[in-house]
This record gives structure tokens, sequence and C-alpha cells, in this order.
């Protein structure tokens, strides 16, 4: 509901604890003086800032469909956090671009006129009314579409906005268009016939102080008329930090309505426009233009229409931007939206409009000629999870809502360039050709683009809606793995010096957005990444359930040959021939501030699964048959060593203890420590020989008992460590942190392995905190802590929770079978 208090207050502000500052401390100092050097004296965005955001907790379903930016929409209906710019976001409610609605009787006598928003004065525009009483709205979001319901009994009137993005799965045209529609319908419930009008505005930038900086321009445009109804809107065209891009709004004209428009209004005051509205109903018709060397200019698109006593009527509008070539703050490569293949950007020969507004005019069009097929095959996908009554209720709103993030992640679509890494394989045969590249950050505060460590987990969404993206991936991630770059930094935890990126290893990241990513990988500068040990055992995992999603040939004939060369490297790491590789005691895996010496749970469950993995694998192709022979011979006799170390090292009875350091640490219960068993597992496999079934329900029991149910009375999902004696294991600040995205994957696997019940209690409590408790739906963070604290805004991993889903189609089948 609009209005609603909340009843708990979060914030972002960490204070470590005591024992643990002597580890935290030179981290702390390094990094201050890096920041002063980035971001101070260079003006350079570091990939983690100093400042945190604290969440706005206003957000609802964002705009726009996959890769090319995104706008915020709140559930009081304001538009906020803008990402035009590749990666970077701004925070800000921009007051101008709103919903009017205007009603006047039929003898042109004004009834009614507010501003269809929640949230009051915004002090202002201060000719327009901004009273609409906020009890008298309601907002349900289910992504990609929202629903904003506006109650108005003094004229017995209700009006429903439906919200819909092009957020569509294995669609992989209309799901990188930039735009949203929006669909009114107007209920008239009065004995009396009204006109009412609806009227979409809009200006230049992004909300911020800055938006008057540069020249801007609007124009009208046109489409021809199309079974009785035409589109007529205002195209904006103006500059945001460095990238051209033009906004466009537009109404579809149907049968009995008019659509009238305004190039600009008075963005201070409002006036112009609200008296024009209040006069008649309506705004400006002829086609005009309107240019600004410097300020801000408001746009305005009107749908009028008499609506009878208790009688419906439908209006349409559109809002598309037009941001066809980017680039990132290392201005080193222009990059390509993938969407500008689709349009047409090109002017009648009679008509005189920029190039920018016929390309949003197309778009428009497009948009506006295609919403109804995206609702009905929206409807379609989602009804089949909606309508299945054996799922919880919040679980169909947070298996859509958490996918917010694969649009309003920092994501970017784009056309795939020669100018590259080295390359792979031939591009002739390359997926990236034909479905481009993609790329989404660690989070909205940790700008790097796909961190492969957190991508595992969040991959499924991914792999399970559209799997050409994740293959595309795939094939980035693989070139990275040959490239090097020799270029020395120091990290900021130890203070040491190291090369950047070395040959023959999984990148952690393929690039920071304010240098030049897919050139400048590895922009993760706290640890040296070249050592880690879950990378390149993520790769090979990723790589064998992309092809058992798939069954892509070719992929799989493509990958295994860099699979072989990162596993024999991992190898190294087993430096007691025991068939396990070991931790180094420093932070060398995704838990980096919660180091791991010698064995892990973690580690050597993601090593397992790995060596099982390419042992299928090396079935699965053709090869020459000694090369074959001796690889399958290698990896299974290294399985089976593996397999009995694991269990003789790591085992206690009730679970897999976290490390085999004599650190009392090494106890610890870790929520994650069957991670290598649930991606198998997810994958259908049957891995019982690796990891005992009867071990696996032990040890899912015993997580469930202390790090879910002993940790917050079972309500705020699995925290990460748990000593054996109930108590929250304080090592590090990742220890006692929920993380979201392993929460989900843990409770994933309790599914799987028929806790049906358990798991989805355990994921409820990341649900109802996030998005009931502290209304920070659509900016997810990474972690929770039971000291009301969160960290890490609008994070990757949580994407998880479509594992759950797997999980819960498995067990469905196994109870079938």
């Amino acid at each position: 509901m609009i209005g609603i208090k909340r009843r708990e207050t979060w914030d972002q502000n960490l204070r470590p604890k005591l024992k643990q500052l002597p580890d935290l401390l030179p981290l702390f100092l390094r990094y201050f003086f890096w920041w002063i050097g980035t971001w101070m004296i260079r003006g350079v965005k570091p990939f983690i800032d100093l400042y945190m955001l604290q969440g706005k907790q206003i957000y609802g379903v964002p705009c726009g469909g996959i890769g090319a930016g995104t706008i915020g929409r709140g559930f009081k209906g304001q538009f906020c956090r803008f990402q035009m710019t590749p990666g970077l976001y701004t925070y800000d409610v921009c007051h101008a671009d709103q919903f009017i609605v205007t009603v006047r009787d039929t003898k042109g006598s004004l009834l009614y006129q507010k501003v269809l928003s929640g949230v009051g004065d915004p002090g202002t525009l201060s000719a327009w009314d901004w009273s609409f009483d906020p009890a008298q709205g309601s907002y349900t979001g289910l992504f990609p579409r929202a629903w904003y319901t506006y109650r108005i009994p003094e004229q017995s009137l209700v009006l429903t906005c439906k919200q819909i993005s092009p957020v569509i799965p294995h669609n992989y045209k209309d799901s990188c268009m930039p735009a949203t529609v929006f669909v009114w319908t107007v209920e008239n419930n009065d004995t009396k016939s009204k006109e009412v009008s609806i009227t979409f505005t809009f200006k230049n930038g992004t909300g911020s102080k800055h938006d008057g900086n540069g020249k801007c321009s609007s124009e009208t445009f046109f489409s021809a008329e199309k079974e009785n109804s035409k589109i007529q809107g205002v195209a904006l065209e103006h500059n945001i930090q460095g990238i051209d891009v033009t906004y466009g709004i537009s109404s579809l004209q149907k049968a009995n309505q008019v659509v009238t428009n305004m190039t600009q209004f008075d963005v201070k005051t409002g006036a112009d426009l609200w008296t024009k509205l209040g006069g008649t109903g309506r705004l400006d018709v002829e086609s005009s233009r309107y240019e600004l060397k410097r300020g801000e200019v408001g746009s305005a698109v009107c749908c009028s229409s008499f609506v009878g006593a208790h009688e419906n009527d439908e209006m349409v509008f559109s809002l598309v931007w037009h941001q066809p070539l980017i680039h990132f703050k290392g201005k080193q490569r222009q990059h390509t939206r993938r969407y500008v293949r689709f349009i047409d950007s090109k002017q009648d020969s009679n008509e005189d409009i920029k190039e920018t507004t016929a390309a949003v005019r197309s778009l428009s069009t497009y948009c506006l000629n295609n919403y109804i097929a995206w609702d009905v095959a929206i409807c379609k996908w989602q009804d089949t999870i909606l309508k299945d009554t054996k799922l919880p209720s919040w679980f169909k709103s947070a298996i859509f809502n958490e996918l917010y993030f694969i649009a309003d992640g920092g994501s970017i679509w784009i056309d795939y360039t020669q100018e590259s890494l080295p390359k792979l394989v031939d591009d002739t045969t390359n997926v990236r050709n034909d479905y481009g590249r993609f790329a989404y950050l660690e989070a909205h505060e940790y700008r790097m683009y796909n961190t492969y460590d957190v991508h595992f987990y969040a991959s499924f969404a991914l792999i399970h809606l559209w799997p050409k993206l994740q293959l595309s991936l795939q094939y980035d991630i693989a070139d990275a793995v040959r490239y090097k770059d020799e270029s020395t930094r120091i990290h900021l935890f130890d203070g040491c010096r190291s090369a950047r990126k070395i040959a023959n290893s999984v990148v952690h990241d393929i690039g920071d957005p304010s240098e030049d990513p897919f050139l400048r990988v590895n922009s993760y500068r706290i640890h040296d990444v070249s050592e880690w040990r879950d990378l390149n055992l993520k790769f090979v995992l990723q790589v064998y359930r992309d092809f058992k999603f798939t069954q892509d040939q070719k992929f799989l004939q493509d990958m295994l040959p860099v699979c072989d060369v990162l596993m024999k490297k991992s190898m190294k790491w087993d430096t007691d021939g025991d068939g396990l590789i070991e931790n180094s005691g420093s932070a060398d895996q995704t838990y980096d501030t919660w180091i791991m010496k010698g064995p892990s749970a973690y580690c050597g469950s993601l090593w397992l699964a790995s060596l099982y993995s390419i042992v299928e694998m090396i079935k699965t192709v053709d090869m020459d048959p000694a090369v074959k022979k001796g690889d399958l011979e290698l990896y299974q006799e290294t399985l089976e060593r593996g397999r009995k170390s694991f269990q003789e090292k790591l085992w206690t009875g009730d679970y897999y203890k976290f490390d085999t350091s004599e650190d009392q640490h090494g106890q610890s219960i870790m929520a994650d420590q069957l991670c290598g068993y649930w991606f198998l597992a997810m994958c259908d496999e049957d891995v019982s020989q690796v990891f005992p079934k009867s071990n696996v329900l032990r040890a899912l029991k015993t997580l469930y008992e202390k790090n879910v149910q002993s940790f917050c009375d079972g309500q705020l999902g699995a925290v990460n460590g748990m000593n054996p004696d109930g108590t929250i294991d304080y090592f590090t600040m990742q220890s006692e942190e929920v993380w979201t995205g392993v929460t989900y994957s843990l409770a994933a696997t309790m599914i799987y392995n028929g806790m049906t019940d358990e798991g989805f209690k355990t994921a409820e409590g990341i649900y109802r905190t996030v998005y009931e408790k502290i209304g920070m739906g659509f900016e997810t963070p990474e972690a929770l802590y039971s000291t009301k604290k969160y960290r890490a805004i609008g994070y990757m991993r949580p994407l998880s929770i479509w594992s759950i889903m797997q999980a819960w189609k498995l067990r469905k089948k196994q109870d079938q079978s």
C-alpha cells in the first residue's frame, strides 16, 4: 500500500567488533589513502566507494528491458534511480516526471486536477496540486510489471496504471528494448459522463543538480495511422555525463480519444502546463521544436477521452530512451547497444525531424504495437508459477521481483566487437555474434562487471531464462582465461604488489565501468585473485551445468580445453597429494575476509564437484582416445582420493567443518558448506558416491537447527557461521552475516532433498525481512545482520533464488517417479 509505515529501521553504518579490527585496520588505512588518490585527486569513482549508500526504501519495479539502462520507479509513483551511464547511477527523484489527471464535466468545467503521486508536496513545481491522498492509492509489483491504483471517491473514479517492461524469457529481441508501456484504465462509476485527461510529463536529465548544465532540445513526432489509431509524442534530446541520450514519451490515440502534446513547459513552477490543462483538458496539437543551449526543458503528452457513466476507457503511453552508442569512463572504445539493430532511425524523405527523433518514434511505435503481446507472454510465463497452489505466496513474489537485478543491476547488452581480449574460438561460430555480449554489476556499490565468484550463484537466473546470454558470458570469461596483464599494482589488504592478471586463470571480474570493461579485467584490487581457489572451479561447474541445460555440443567442445587447463593448474593446490586442494590461510575465495586454511568444506566441495563435472564432460566429447583415457584416469583417481579425504578430514558426524586449521573457527558450521553439492544437485545429478546422501541430510538438518532456527528465532535466513555450541561465529564480519543469495541456495538444497518446509522457511526469512520489515525490495542487499544492519545495496547473488525454482521442479519430478 502507498504510505505504509515500516516497523523497523535498518542502516549500513557497520561497526566491526574489537577482535575483528586487527585484520581489518590495515585494509581500512590502505583503502582510505587509495580512495583519496583515486577519487579526490584523479576524479575516478572507486570500484567500491568509501561512502556507503543507505537504502531509500522507496523503490518499485524499474522501467526498461535488459542491458540498455533503466529508470527506477517508486511505489508512490515517482521516477527515480536513473541508470543512463553504464554501471553508474543517480539516486534522485525527478519531480517533473509525473502523471497528472484532469477531470472535466461535459460542459467543460474543471472538476478535479491533481498529480498522481503519493509523495506529497516536493517543494517544486509550485503550481501543481500535489495533495493526492496516499491512503487512496495502492501498489502491486511483480517484475517486470507493476500496478498503481488511484481511487478518487469524490469523482467516483478509479484509475489503474499497469506498467509493462519487455523482460521476457527466451526473447532476445524485445527483452533488450529500452522501453516501458503504461496502460491506464479509467473506470467511471458515476451516473454522469466525464472528460478525463491523463498527462505524462518528463524532463531532460535524471533529476540531479547537473541537469541544466548542457544543451537540450525537444521535438514532436507522429506515426502513420494504423487501424484507426496513431501515435503522437515528444522526443527530448540531451546529454548525460558525456553520452547522448534521447527520451521519448508518447501516447496511442485510439478512436474517440484526442492526443495532444507540449514540447516545453516551465519546470520551475509548471504553471503554463497546469493552467492549460485546467482550462481545456488538452495541450498543443501542432508540430513544434524547441532548443536550449543550456538549461532544462520539460515536455508532456496528454490523452483525453469522454468516459460514459459506468463505463471504462483505456489510455496507453510509452516511455523510451535512445542511447545507441555508449562508452565507459576509460573511453578507449565505443559500444553499440544491442536494441539498435532492431529499430529504424531513418527519416521519411518529406519530413524535417532529427535522426534521433526518428529513432525514438521507431522505438515508441514498436512498443505501442507490441505491448499486448508482451503482456500475454509475461502472463504465460508467470502463470506457471503463480498458479502452482503448493508454492508459498511470498515465494511467488520473491522469485520474480528478485529478477529486477537482471535489468537494473547496471546491466549492459551490447553488440559483440572483434576488438577485445584474444579470442578463444573462431567468431563465425560464436554465440556472441548472434546474441551479443552481456554484463552486469556485482552490486550498485561494488562496481565490477560479471564478478565471477558471485555470478556463480546468480547464474541460475540466466541459464533458466536467457541461456544464450549465459553462454555468451561464458565465452567472455573463457577468452579472459588465457589473457594476461603484467602491469602491477598494490593490493589493499596486505600491501603486496602483483600482476593484474596472470595467464590461465579465471578472472575475478570483467572490469570496472570507471575504466574499460572487456579490456581492463580484474578491477578488484583488495586481494590478489590469481590464486583464488574457487574461481577456476566455478568456471568448470558452470560449463558443465550450462551444457546440461542447453545440450550445446559446440559450447562444450569449445570450453572443455579451457576447463582442462584450469583443473590441471588447480591440482597444484593439493600440496599433500590427498586429492583435496588446500586453502592458503589468506583470503582466497568469495568469502574474502573469512580466511580458510588447509582443506575446507567450501572449496573442498567445489573441488570434488568440479572433478566429477570434468569427468562427465570428457566422457561426452569426441577426442583423441589416448588423451581421453589419460585424462579420465587422472581425474577419476583424484576424485576418489579427494572423496575419501573430504570425509576423513572434514566430516564431524553432524556437518562438514569449516576447515582443518587448528583455530577455533575451524569448527564453525558454515551455511555454504555444501556449495559444490548444491550446484550438481541443481543439474539433477545423483552424486551420492561423492557426497554420501546420509551426510548431506544430516548436515542440512544441522544447518537448519543451528544456522537458521537458532539465529534470530529462525526469522532471518541462515547465518554464515555458527559455532557448535550454538553461538554466532564472530571470527570476521562475514561469518556473522546472513548472505541473502547463500540462504536461497541453501534453501534450494533442502527442498531438493525433501526438506521442503524447512527450505521455504529458511528462504522466507529473507523475503519477510527485506520486503516487509525494512522495505528494501528492488535494492536487495548482499548481507543482513542480527543488529539491524545490512551491507551492499542492490546485489547480484540473490538471483540464486532461481535455483529454488529448479529444486522445486526436480523435487516434483522425483515425487512423481
